[in-house]
């Protein structure tokens, strides 16, 4: 059984569930700058805590680290010689929610959302800048129910490598397609919200347009924060020692607008499991199916095949003719000693047993894995945060014989950056001492273009069927070998940690290198921004 109209049925029961229930049901933003103490505190043998599936939810957090005096250990306090008058506009400033309003039934806030950056690209003498602005709105209404929303208006002129980027693509990496062209530079918004319901400690309910993220380290093989929002629903489950997530999304593919009727949508939906199997093992599975809303067969919008939260996805999709995008995979993470995180992901696509074993290189053998290492104090540094990821992924893993069912979605990945076909060694040195901040990213990736009109397999946008140059002997790396060295340095001052307004400067270098050219970039630049989310532009 098919349904047309999936967003409008889901928007309107979420309104209904809202409207007629009465807790912090808040989720902390997907931001990796201003988080260590909090990931600090969940990486412990102490307690069971599923890590790996995010955003992280302010009541789990506040029933197990009190998240409240987290918030306060960097609180500053108003000089001594300035008079009570003074009191509340400080805290504003350096403390606070910049509006609020809170009542023993509900509590709002709003908060203003900047990115005033200025640069210079030193190679090549090109000045950058970025002029964002918007707002965010965040509230809790009774025990359960919690919104959020932000939107953003942007002007931007990046580094050559990523401007280069985004003309080919037409999206800024995670932030939605341009809206115009600029002399120098770009024109841009976007926006995000959800709504979250959390009648208990067994399920929590959230309906918004987002991003979600699966996994422990800073890349994700399974979902991560790489695209642009999308429209979802998510359904969570805990009890016992397990927490059941399941996602059922709409995603757009940018490469065709039929009739000026609007990008063609594709349907995803996401089962995870995480299993703390002890309060240092935790063991998670996932599995996602993706499927066009318009396919050969006609119109199929939401496939109510797929609808069962409790259900082996890829016996779904066989049932159905497979004429769809399965995938599976799983993570593990593992706490030594007290602060100490082995974690990994293994995603698998397509693969046959026979081949696998054979170690001939066939093509459909589309696997991805990844290894890391963190800790926290390290070396019995107090704030001292080392981090160490490897990831790997075969050619032509996330695509799949139709362009629009590929693993992406807005030009861009659902998973990492770099699509497939490619190795990274990534990692990173952070520090803070009160409200000061140190970040340190190295980054050496390896990674095969398409070349002589051939699709050597990390365009995860083009059809695993088209212009393969052969069946078996596939490797990473290959087509054209290609080598990214990133460093970046930050150094910022957190003004306000309740919306991470800072001041940052940084310095990035990278170098590009293959057989065809040479790409160097020395990048310094300065702002005063709010940190609520990622952005990836180490690629």
């Amino acid at each position: 059984m098919k349904l047309k109209y999936p967003s409008l049925i889901m928007t309107t029961l979420a309104i209904l569930l809202a409207t007629i229930l009465n807790g912090q049901a808040l989720y902390l933003s997907l931001n990796h700058d201003y988080d260590m103490e909090i990931q600090k505190a969940m990486y412990s043998p102490e307690f069971r805590f599923h890590t790996s599936i995010q955003a992280w939810r302010s009541s789990e957090i506040q029933s197990l680290i009190n998240y409240d005096s987290l918030l306060q250990i960097h609180r500053v306090s108003r000089p001594t010689y300035r008079g009570p008058g003074w009191q509340k506009t400080w805290n504003k400033t350096f403390n606070d929610d910049v509006v609020s309003l809170k009542r023993p039934e509900y509590w709002f806030a709003v908060n203003p959302i900047i990115n005033f950056d200025m640069g210079r690209e030193m190679v090549d003498g090109k000045n950058t800048y970025i002029n964002t602005r918007g707002l965010e709105i965040k509230g809790e209404f009774g025990k359960d129910v919690a919104i959020y929303t932000f939107v953003r208006e942007n002007q931007a002129d990046y580094p050559n490598y990523v401007d280069a980027w985004i003309r080919s693509n037409g999206v800024i990496p995670g932030q939605g397609k341009i809206h115009t062209i600029l002399d120098n530079g770009f024109d841009f918004n976007n926006a995000s919200a959800y709504i979250a319901y959390t009648p208990g400690q067994f399920f929590s309910f959230q309906l918004g347009q987002g991003k979600n993220f699966f996994g422990d380290g800073y890349r994700s093989l399974l979902l991560s924060d790489n695209a642009y929002s999308y429209p979802y629903l998510k359904l969570e489950a805990t009890f016992w020692n397990i927490k059941y997530s399941v996602l059922y999304n709409q995603m757009m593919d940018l490469h065709n607008n039929p009739e000026g009727n609007g990008w063609d949508k594709k349907y995803t939906v996401m089962h995870y499991l995480s299993w703390a199997a002890t309060k240092r093992l935790t063991i998670s599975f996932f599995d996602a199916v993706v499927w066009a809303a318009q396919d050969s067969t006609g119109y199929r919008g939401f496939d109510w095949s797929y609808a069962n939260p409790i259900i082996f996805l890829r016996s779904a999709e066989f049932s159905v003719g497979s004429p769809d995008n399965a995938l599976m995979g799983m993570g593990a993470s593992m706490i030594v000693g007290k602060h100490n995180v082995f974690y990994g992901q293994l995603m698998l696509d397509e693969f046959k047993f026979t081949e696998m074993t054979a170690g001939n290189g066939w093509w459909a053998n589309k696997f991805a894995f990844q290894l890391g290492f963190k800790t926290f104090d390290a070396f019995k540094v107090k704030n001292l945060y080392l981090q160490t990821e490897f990831n790997w992924a075969r050619p032509y893993i996330y695509t799949h014989r139709n362009v629009i069912t590929n693993y992406g979605h807005y030009n861009q990945a659902l998973a990492h950056p770099m699509g497939a076909n490619f190795y990274e060694s990534v990692s990173f040195i952070k520090y803070h001492y009160k409200r000061i901040y140190f970040s340190y990213e190295f980054q050496y990736a390896l990674y095969g273009e398409d070349k002589n009109g051939l699709n050597y397999g990390k365009n995860i946008f083009e059809s695993h069927t088209d212009n393969r140059p052969h069946e078996y002997d596939n490797y990473v790396g290959q087509g054209l070998s290609t080598t990214v060295i990133y460093n970046d340095l930050t150094l910022s001052y957190l003004i306000n940690p309740a919306y991470n307004l800072n001041l940052a400067i940084g310095y990035t270098n990278r170098s590009y290198v293959n057989d065809q050219e040479t790409i160097n970039t020395s990048w310094f630049h300065l702002g005063l921004r709010t940190s609520l989310f990622n952005s990836y532009y180490d690629f």
